[in-house]
C-alpha cells in the first residue's frame, strides 16, 4: 500500500474535497437496494406452507364454513407477521456497520482545522488525530507522537498496537490491521494514546472495515433445514391429497350419482390429508423454543438456529471477549530475585510496593490504554495514596529504537528531587538499567516463561533526578530495575466447565484468534481446549483448500488469524460436512458469524454489527450459556419430532374414516367442520404438550444429530403408520359395532368421533418419550398435559351438552355403555402401542453420530 503525498501542507482545498466527494462518493458503505416491507411480504406469501394455510381458508370460505376459514386465516396472518419481523431485522446489519464507520473527524482544509461529518472525509484529507478519537478512514501517518491504537473492532484483540510515522516505517512491514509499528491507522479504530496527522488513503467500501461490509452484503445466510424438509413433505402430501380427492370425486359421482356432493366430498378428503397443522406446529415450536432459550439469557434471532443447535459438531470460538473477559488485568508481579505475587492471592507484600507504585507512575494519569487501566485498578486496591500527591512534570514517549515510556514526577515533600518511573519492553528497560550478562540471561528466561503462560510482560525501573535539567533521552537517567509486570486478559470463570460439557455432548471446540500463538495456547490450556494442535494465519495462507481441510481435522487452536481467514475456516469446516457454530463480538467476526450455521454474538461487549450478523446473541456474554442453548436446542428438536410423528399418525385414521363410508356406501361421518376441529384445534393443542416435555435423560450424552437426517425419517414414518393404522382399525371397529346396533347417524357420528379423539389422547401418552416407558414418562412433570386433558374433555362434553355446538357437529346423545366402548378402544390403543414400542425405541430414541469416530 502506497500513499500519495499531500496536495499541500495546508491539506486539500474545499474545492478539491468537494470534487473528490462527488467523484468517489461518501465515506460510508454503499447502500444496496433494501428489500421493502411489501417485497418481504410477497416473498413470504410464496412459501408453500403459508399457501396451504391461505388456500385452506379460501376453500372453507367458498364452502361457507366461516368459523373454520377464520381459524385458518388467523394462523396464516400470524405466520406472515412473525416471518416479516424476522426478515426485517436481518436487513439492519449493514445499517449498523454504516453507523459505526461514520464518526466525526477533525481535518485540515485550506490551512485551517475544521470538524466535519465522517461521511464527508475524502481521499487525500489530512486527519488530525488525538487520544480518544475514532479514526474516520484508513490513513497513513505523516506525523506520529507516541500513538497507540485499539484495533479490536477489526482484529478482535484488546491490546492496543503502536503506530509510527510513514518516514520511520520500512516497506517490508505488512500493512494490515494488527501488529506494532505500522504507519497506517484504520477506519473504526480508536486512538488510546498519543496524537498525530494522517493522510486519508481509503474511504467507504475501499477501507478495511468497508471490505468486511461488502462481504456481508454478498453473503447468504444458511437456509433453515426444517423449512426445506417440510416443503418437500408438504409437496408430497399435496400430491397424495390431490390424487385422493380426484379418486373420491370419481367414486362418489359414479357410485352415488350426486356430482355436486362428490366435489364437496373430494374437498373434504383432500383437506383431511393436507397438513395444514404442520406450519402451525412448527411456528409454535420455534416461538416457544426462542422463549425458552431466552430464559437462559440467550436471544434467538433466527428460527433456523434452534433446529441447528442439536446438530452442531464444531464450536468455533473467538478468544477475546468470548473465552476471556476482554479486560486487561495484572496477573503477576515478579521481582528480579524471582519472588512473585499474584493479585488474587491476597494483600500486597511490602517487597512489591515499590514495583507497583513505579508501574503506576509510569502509566498515564487518565488512561485510555487497557494496560494502564489495569495498573490503575490494581493500585486502587493496594495503594490507598496512589501517586502520593506527586505531580507529573515531564514525559518521554515510545520510540521505535527504545520501546519504553518514562514519566518524571515532582515530589511535594522534596521539591528539589524528582521521581523517574519507566515501563516498557523488558529488554528496553534492561538496557536503560545497564544490567549485566547474568542478569540479562535470567531476565530473558523469566520473560519467556511468563509469555508462554499467555502474559504480556512489562519491565519496570525507577530513578531519582536532582534537578529539572532533563536528559535528551530516557537513557540519561540512572535507572534501577525493579521487576516485571505480567498482564493478561483473564479467562471467564465458567469457560472450562462449558468446554467440558461441549466435549461430553460430542462437540469439538476450536479457538480462532488474532493473538499470538503462545498467548492463544495458554488460554486454550486454561479453557480445557487441546493446545498442542495449533496453526497460524501465515501457515494457513500457504495452504490450498484441500490441505486446509486436512489440517482442520486435527487443529483446535488458530492464532494470528485475519478476518478473511476466519471466514475461510468456517467455510472449509462446512464443506467437510461439519455443522458449525461460531462465536464472536467484533466487526471482524461478522462475516464468519453470518456464514456459520449458528452465529453466536456477545450481547454485552459485542458490536451491533456482530449481533445483527448472528443468529443467536448471548445477552450476558456468558460462554456457559452456549451449552444451555445447545441442551435446549436438542430438547426442542426431540420434542418437535414427537409432535410431527403424532400429527402424521393422526392423519391416517382421519383420512381412513373420510374414505371408509365412500367405499362401502355408508353414511358420511366427517365433514369439513370435524376435520377443521381435529386438525386446527386438537392437533396443535396436543402438540403443545410435546413442546413442554422435559429433556430426555441422555440429551447431552449423545453425539450431535446428523444434519442430513430428515425430520420424517423412515423409522418415524413407520411408527406413525403403525399407530395410525391401529387407531383406524379400532375406531372402525367401534363404527361397525355402532352400525350393528342400528344407531342413528348422529349418534354413530358422535360415537366414532369420541373414540377417535380419545385414541388421539392415548397417542400423546405413548409418544411423550421414545426412550422410556409410559410409567417413567408419567413421573416427569408436564403441566400442559393436564391443561390439554381438561380442554379436550371440556370440548367433548360441551359437544354433547350444549345444543348449539351439538347441532354444529351434528351429534346425537351418547349413553354410558357408548362412552365405555370408546374409552375401551382408546385403552387398547395405549396398551398395544406400549407393548410394541420397544421394537422401535432404538431407531426413534437414539440419534446416530454424524460419522463414525467423529
Amino acid at each position: 500500500m502506497t500513499s500519495p503525498a499531500p496536495s499541500s501542507p495546508a491539506g486539500l482545498s474545499n474545492a478539491e474535497a468537494a470534487a473528490r466527494l462527488k467523484a468517489e462518493g461518501f465515506n460510508e458503505l454503499p447502500r444496496p437496494d433494501r428489500r421493502t416491507l411489501f417485497g418481504i411480504v410477497l416473498e413470504v406469501l410464496r412459501e408453500p406452507m403459508l399457501a396451504l394455510l391461505l388456500g385452506g381458508g379460501v376453500i372453507y370460505l367458498a364452502l361457507g364454513d366461516f368459523k373454520e376459514a377464520i381459524i385458518l386465516l388467523v394462523f396464516a396472518s400470524l405466520s406472515v407477521v412473525i416471518t416479516v419481523v424476522q426478515e426485517s431485522r436481518t436487513e439492519r446489519v449493514l445499517e449498523a456497520l454504516r453507523d459505526l464507520t461514520s464518526p466525526r473527524a477533525l481535518v485540515i482544509r485550506d490551512g485551517e482545522r475544521k470538524r466535519i461529518a465522517g461521511r464527508e472525509v475524502v481521499r487525500g484529507d489530512l486527519l488530525v488525530l488525538a487520544e480518544g478519537d475514532r479514526v474516520a478512514a484508513d490513513a497513513v501517518l505523516l506525523q506520529a507522537d507516541d500513538i497507540a491504537v485499539d484495533e479490536s473492532l477489526l482484529t478482535g484483540e484488546s491490546l492496543p498496537v503502536r503506530k509510527i510515522a510513514r518516514d520511520e516505517a520500512g516497506d517490508t512491514i505488512p500493512r494490515r490491521p494488527g501488529g506494532d509499528d505500522q504507519p497506517i491507522v484504520y477506519s473504526g479504530s480508536l486512538m488510546v494514546r498519543g496524537s498525530g496527522i494522517a493522510e486519508v488513503i481509503a474511504t467507504g467500501a475501499r477501507s478495511e472495515i468497508g471490505k468486511i461490509g461488502q462481504a456481508l452484503g454478498t453473503m447468504q445466510t444458511e437456509p433453515p433445514r426444517l423449512q426445506t424438509q417440510t416443503r418437500k413433505l408438504v409437496r408430497v402430501f399435496g400430491l397424495i391429497g390431490g390424487a385422493f380427492s380426484i379418486l373420491v370425486v370419481v367414486l362418489y359421482g359414479t357410485l352415488r350419482g350426486g356430482w355436486l356432493d362428490a366435489v364437496l366430498a373430494g374437498i373434504t378428503v383432500g383437506m383431511s390429508m393436507l397438513p395444514e397443522e404442520f406450519p402451525v406446529v412448527l411456528t409454535v415450536f420455534m416461538a416457544m423454543g426462542a422463549w425458552r432459550i431466552s430464559q437462559a439469557r440467550v436471544l434467538t434471532r433466527r428460527a433456523a438456529a434452534i433446529e441447528a443447535l442439536g446438530s452442531a459438531t464444531v464450536l468455533c470460538t473467538d478468544k477475546t471477549g468470548t473465552l476471556t473477559e476482554n479486560r486487561m488485568s495484572v496477573a503477576e508481579l515478579r521481582l528480579l530475585s524471582g519472588e512473585t505475587f499474584r493479585p488474587r492471592a491476597g494483600d500486597l507484600p511490602a517487597a512489591f510496593r515499590d514495583l507497583l507504585e513505579t508501574a503506576l507512575l509510569a502509566a498515564a494519569p487518565d488512561p485510555f490504554d487497557p494496560m494502564d487501566r489495569a495498573l490503575h485498578r490494581l493500585a486502587d486496591e493496594h495503594l490507598p495514596d496512589g501517586a502520593g500527591g506527586r505531580s507529573l512534570v515531564h514525559a518521554y514517549g515510545l520510540r521505535r529504537d527504545l520501546l519504553a515510556i518514562t514519566q518524571v514526577w515532582r515530589d511535594p515533600d522534596d521539591l528539589g528531587n524528582y521521581v523517574v518511573a519507566a515501563k516498557g519492553a523488558p529488554e528496553a528497560i534492561a538496557r536503560m538499567c545497564g544490567l549485566g550478562d547474568a542478569d540479562l540471561k535470567q531476565l530473558s528466561s523469566t520473560v519467556d516463561a511468563m509469555a508462554a503462560d499467555g502474559l504480556r510482560v512489562l519491565g519496570v525501573a525507577r530513578a531519582a533526578h536532582p534537578s529539572d535539567n532533563w536528559p535528551e533521552t530516557q537513557l540519561g537517567f540512572g535507572f534501577v530495575f525493579l521487576g516485571l509486570v505480567g498482564l493478561a486478559d483473564p479467562l471467564r470463570e465458567a469457560v472450562p466447565a462449558a468446554v467440558a460439557d461441549c466435549r461430553t455432548a460430542g462437540i469439538r471446540v476450536v479457538m480462532i484468534t488474532g493473538d499470538y500463538p503462545a498467548t492463544a495456547r495458554a488460554i486454550a490450556r486454561g479453557a480445557g481446549i487441546d493446545s498442542e494442535a495449533s496453526i497460524t494465519g501465515d501457515e494457513i495462507a500457504q495452504l490450498d483448500d484441500a490441505a486446509l481441510a486436512q489440517r482442520l481435522k486435527s487443529t483446535t487452536v488458530f492464532a494470528r488469524i485475519m478476518p478473511e481467514q476466519k471466514l475461510r475456516i468456517v467455510e472449509a469446516l462446512k464443506a467437510d460436512g461439519e455443522v458449525v457454530a461460531m462465536t464472536g463480538d467484533g466487526v471482524n467476526d461478522a462475516p464468519s458469524l453470518k456464514a456459520a450455521h449458528i452465529g453466536i454474538a456477545m450481547g454485552g461487549r459485542g458490536t451491533d454489527v456482530a449481533r445483527e450478523a448472528s443468529s443467536i446473541v448471548l445477552l450476558d456474554d456468558d460462554f456457559a450459556s452456549i451449552v444451555k442453548a445447545i441442551r435446549l436446542g436438542r430438547r426442542i428438536y426431540d420434542n418437535l419430532v414427537k409432535a410431527m410423528g403424532f400429527i402424521f399418525a393422526v392423519h391416517v385414521p382421519i383420512a381412513g374414516l373420510a374414505l371408509l363410508p365412500l367405499l362401502f356406501g355408508l353414511p358420511i361421518l366427517l365433514g369439513p367442520i370435524h376435520i377443521a376441529f381435529l386438525e386446527m384445534i386438537i392437533d396443535p393443542v396436543c402438540s403443545i404438550v410435546f413442546e413442554a416435555e422435559t429433556a430426555e435423560d441422555d440429551v447431552m450424552r449423545r453425539p450431535p444429530r446428523n444434519p442430513d437426517r430428515p425430520l420424517f425419517s423412515g423409522a418415524l414414518i413407520g411408527w406413525g403408520l403403525v399407530q395410525g393404522l391401529l387407531v383406524f382399525t379400532l375406531v372402525a371397529g367401534v363404527f361397525v359395532i355402532g352400525q350393528s346396533r342400528a344407531m342413528p347417524e348422529t349418534e354413530l357420528r358422535a360415537l366414532t368421533f369420541f373414540a377417535l379423539v380419545l385414541s388421539f389422547v392415548c397417542l400423546i401418552f405413548v409418544n411423550r418419550s421414545f426412550s422410556t416407558s409410559i410409567l417413567a414418562a408419567l413421573r416427569r412433570p408436564n403441566p400442559m398435559l393436564a391443561a390439554v386433558l381438561v380442554i379436550v374433555g371440556g370440548v367433548l362434553g360441551l359437544s354433547l351438552a350444549w345444543p348449539w355446538l351439538r347441532e354444529l357437529f351434528r351429534f346425537g346423545p351418547l349413553h354410558g355403555d357408548d362412552l365405555a366402548l370408546t374409552a375401551g378402544a382408546a385403552l387398547v390403543v395405549l396398551i398395544v402401542l406400549e407393548v410394541i414400542k420397544p421394537l422401535w425405541r432404538r431407531r426413534l430414541g437414539g440419534v446416530p453420530s454424524r460419522r463414525p469416530g467423529a
